[in-house]
């Protein structure tokens, strides 16, 4: 089992927490940028909808993707540690 270091945590728990803002970012700006497009356009409420959809989609594919780099990381230290 791999020893953690505790006074470290920011190390450890930063891309977690980016993980999670990034997704809260894309979901939050995408809405407020169709709800400008339904002021621009006049087509309220289907901007705000397509913005959270297009938020949504977007950043639950940037999680995914990230949690599976993250996921690949550490099984490559878990590998090597394990040959040491």
């Amino acid at each position: 089992m791999m020893e953690v270091k505790t006074d470290n945590w920011r190390e450890i728990a930063g891309p977690y927490l980016t993980m999670g803002l990034e997704l809260a970012i894309a979901i939050t700006g995408m809405f407020f940028v169709g709800r400008w497009v339904d002021g621009w356009l006049g087509i309220e409420p289907w901007g705000m909808y397509g913005g959270l959809f297009i938020g949504i989609t977007g950043g639950f594919i940037r999680f995914i993707r990230r949690a599976l780099e993250l996921s690949a990381r550490e099984d490559a230290q878990q590998k090597k540690n394990d040959k040491d």
